[in-house]
Parts: structure tokens; C-alpha cells; sequence
């Protein structure tokens, strides 16, 4: 069962992917709903600012569906086979999907084909995660490595030896580095990516972590293990000046309902999923064109005189079907097919009698007999 991470607001209700399809249940654990689309599911995530239910199941197959209107954006097949390693990116809402092979790929749901495909282990792919600003990235793969990436270059930052079954940024930038019964927290104290451990927390003897997640606005980090769910404090973790027009952990019944409303009007199209949106309404800069120099200009005028020197003019057959033409061609039908009588009498040889018959004729004075009969 796989709960997704970014619920749904409290009027659609919150999304469970079982074995067979995604359900949703309201506050009350009551289904509501059964998307039946959504089949064999093995991961979920949600996209706040679209209204985008994306899942990914068993086949490959990623299918994105505004819960707004119930409609199906998307349904693509990955073609690479089957994977349960999911996240989105919360700078630009792309969907990055970890491979058995050991790549990564970024999806949005205008586009058939990945926008980026990255590889970056030797070996599955275990997890991933995503800083808060976009620009990062952690993976862990079977390879028993832990790598940073910087995205604005898809180039690896650092890489560390060890095994990750989940990871998660939180809002200040502390990665939390889960495996087996054991978490750690990892710093970037010197703010060049450069993250060391922080703090270590051991679970009880026998519990497997399978995921972990920072609760924001608080410095609370969330386990989900095999016996069930536990939480410890991570001091610094959480963002403490909130901005509450973008979130407000204190709204009132009222101020949320209020909240839903404007974003739906506020509601952004899957167009504007894409790795840099600080290009959406900005006009492509016109293109500088360089002046030519003179011997430039000059060699140019010199290969186009030697180009029109090699060209051979053809025939012009304009006006080929005028009566003029026509009359001229018949004449000299005619005058063919006389020639060798005028030879035969200029030699004094016994000339013979043109055959009336239509068919006896040469074919270029048959019709002129067919036109005299008629």
C-alpha cells in the first residue's frame, strides 16, 4: 500500500494506491472514490499547483489525472520497465522516475518522450529526492552510492560510499539518509554541498525503514517502518519564518476553504510543467546578425557570376498548342509523307496511286482522311 506524500486537499480527500486500483478516502476513512484508471498502481504523487494526481504502476505505465475535473492529462508507457522509485521536483513539478538500469528519467505530462534521461548508477536505481529550490538532486542506488547532482548542468556533485533506501531534503536543507533500522541526518555546514553527518537515530532491532519524510514548518522527521510509523526531532530542519500567502500552519476552517477556492481559479495548465520555468512569458531575444565584411561580400558576387556562367538555358516551349503551331505541324506531316512520290517522279520511276483505304494509309495522313470522309 503506498499513501501519497503531497495529500490531496481535504475536499478531494486522500489517495491510497492498493494492489489492484487507487482509492480515495476522505477524513472520516470512508471511500469516496475508486480510480480505476490508476491500475496496479506502485507509486503517487501529487501536484498542489496543478491539481495532477500522477502514478506510476507495475507496467511502466504514467498516468496524470486532474482531480479538479476527474480528467485523464496523460498516459504514457516509459519503456523501461517496471519501477516504484517516484518523486517530483517542487522547483518545476517534473516527475523524475528511477530505473532498474540505473537511470533517471523527468517527465512532464505534454510530452511523450522524457525530457532528460540521466545516467547515474552502475545499478538500480533505490531512491531520490529533491531539494526544495530544484537544482538539486540525491540519488541512491544498488551500487552502494549516494550522489549529489546539480541539474542546471546535470553533472554529479559529490559522491559518497553507502546504502540508501529512502532520502528526503527537508526546507532548510538537511538530507535525511534511511536504511534498513537506521537514519541519518546529513548537514551542508560550509553551503558548497559538501554534506557530512549531522545526527544518527537507530530504531528498534528488527524494524525496516521504508520511508522517511520532514514535516515542514516543523523540525519533526516522519519514519514509516515495518511496525508501523515514528517521529523524532531534527532541530534546524524545519522553515521557522513562514510566508502565509503561500502557507499558513495555523489557518482556520475558514481561511482553508477560502485557500481551495483560489486555487482552483489560480489553477496552473500541464503546459507550464517544464525544467526551466523562468521561461514561461518571456519573448525569445531577436537574433543579432553580423555584417558581412567586404571581401566577404565580394567572394560571394565572384562564385555567384561562375554559377551563372555554368548554367545552360533550355527551350522555352511556351504557346506550343496555338492554331498557328498546329497548322505548321500539319503541313509538314503532309510534306513527309509526299516526299518519296516527289523523289520517285524526279527520278523518272513509275509512281504509285495513293491507296484510298483509311487503314493503308501512314498513320500521319490517317486522320486527315477520317476528317475528309467524315
Amino acid at each position: 500500500m503506498e499513501v501519497s506524500v503531497n495529500l490531496l486537499p481535504p475536499m478531494f480527500g486522500i489517495p491510497i494506491a492498493l494492489s489492484r486500483y487507487t482509492y480515495i478516502y476522505n477524513k472520516d476513512s470512508t471511500e469516496i472514490h475508486c480510480l480505476k484508471e490508476h491500475e496496479g498502481p506502485l507509486k503517487l504523487q501529487y501536484l498542489d499547483k496543478h491539481f495532477l494526481l500522477v502514478s506510476i504502476n507495475k507496467f511502466g505505465q504514467l498516468i496524470y489525472q486532474d482531480v479538479s475535473t476527474g480528467e485523464i492529462v496523460a498516459n504514457y508507457r516509459t519503456r523501461l520497465g517496471r519501477t516504484d522509485v517516484m518523486q517530483k521536483n517542487p522547483y518545476n513539478a517534473v516527475i523524475g522516475l528511477g530505473h532498474s538500469g540505473g537511470k533517471i528519467t523527468m517527465w512532464k505530462p505534454t510530452s511523450v518522450k522524457p525530457l532528460a534521461t540521466m545516467l547515474c548508477h552502475n545499478g538500480p536505481v533505490a531512491s531520490i529526492a529533491f531539494h526544495g529550490e530544484g537544482h538539486l538532486m540525491a540519488t541512491a542506488g544498488m551500487d552502494r552510492k549516494i550522489k549529489l547532482w546539480d541539474l542546471r548542468k546535470f553533472q554529479v556533485i559529490r559522491s559518497y560510499a553507502g546504502h540508501a533506501k529512502t532520502l528526503d531534503f527537508s526546507q532548510k536543507g538537511l538530507l535525511a539518509v534511511g536504511n534498513g533500522s537506521y537514519v541519518q541526518i546529513w548537514q551542508d555546514s560550509l553551503g558548497n554541498q559538501n554534506y557530512g553527518p549531522y545526527m544518527n537515530h537507530s530504531l528498534v532491532k528488527g524494524y525496516q525503514i521504508e520511508k522517511v519524510c520532514f514535516c515542514p514548518y516543523e523540525d519533526v522527521l516522519g519514519i514509516g517502518h515495518s511496525r508501523g510509523i515514528s517521529t523524532i526531532l531534527v532541530p534546524g530542519s524545519g522553515e521557522p519564518n513562514f510566508d502565509t500567502w503561500v502557507a499558513n500552519p495555523y489557518e482556520t476552517t475558514r481561511q482553508r476553504r477560502e485557500k481551495e477556492v483560489h486555487a482552483l481559479i489560480d489553477k496552473l495548465q500541464p503546459e507550464t510543467i517544464m525544467l526551466d520555468p523562468s521561461n514561461i512569458g518571456t519573448v525569445r531575444p531577436p537574433v543579432k546578425k553580423e555584417r558581412p565584411s567586404k571581401q566577404e561580400i565580394e567572394a560571394e558576387e565572384e562564385a555567384a557570376v561562375s554559377a551563372a556562367k555554368n548554367i545552360t538555358l533550355k527551350n522555352k516551349t511556351k504557346g506550343r498548342n496555338k492554331p498557328s503551331k498546329k497548322l505548321k505541324k500539319k503541313q509538314e506531316e503532309i510534306s513527309r509523307a509526299k516526299r518519296p512520290f516527289l523523289e520517285q517522279q524526279r527520278n523518272g520511276l513509275p509512281v504509285k496511286r495513293l491507296r484510298t483505304d483509311e487503314h493503308d494509309l501512314p498513320r500521319s495522313l490517317q486522320r486527315f482522311v477520317r476528317k475528309k470522309s467524315s
